[in-house]
């Protein structure tokens, strides 16, 4: 029971970075150690944690998921670095979908809210442009991303590469 459970909390946590197809496909989690504390809703993944659903690939030294009580799941991974990689759906005039990586110390995932948010050394890739800061915020329902020195802060500089694209045709 308890293996299930926590199957389906990192399945629904890493559905936030998901690729339309990957949502569909089984989650594989391998660490080190695994704990479920069922009466407090929470799960721990220890040790070279590597999820794995379709085209994500999630890398971590620790992962902890929580449910709140309408079933929602929220991740933190930590790692040295946290480090992820998933196909994103192609946009138009795209036929064919990019890729999206990103590392950071700590990376935490929301599936009330399909927001992604990277702490401390946080660099995000996608399709080329990168974007590196103390503080990324990835909403993937609205395509957005919010870049800063630091979640609050005021102080530090980002970093920004946007590759030039092709016109429109």
């Amino acid at each position: 029971m308890r293996r299930a459970l926590a199957v389906l909390l990192i399945a629904a946590a890493s559905a936030a970075l998901a690729e339309q197809g990957d949502q569909a496909k089984p989650t594989q989690i391998e660490a080190n150690r695994m704990s479920a504390d069922d009466v407090r809703r929470l799960t721990i993944f220890d040790g070279n944690v590597v999820v794995t659903r379709g085209s994500l690939t999630i890398r971590a030294d620790r992962i902890v998921v929580r449910q709140d009580a309408e079933g929602y799941q929220h991740s933190t991974a930590t790692g040295s670095p946290v480090r992820f990689k998933q196909r994103q759906d192609p946009k138009p005039p795209e036929t064919e979908g990019s890729w999206m990586e990103g590392e950071a110390k700590r990376i935490e995932m929301d599936d009330r809210t399909g927001k992604i948010e990277l702490f401390d050394n946080a660099r995000v890739n996608r399709g080329g442009d990168e974007v590196a800061a103390n503080y990324i915020l990835v909403d993937q329902r609205a395509d957005l991303f919010s870049v800063s020195p630091g979640k609050g802060a005021g102080e530090g500089r980002v970093r920004a590469t946007l590759q030039p694209k092709a016109p429109a045709k």
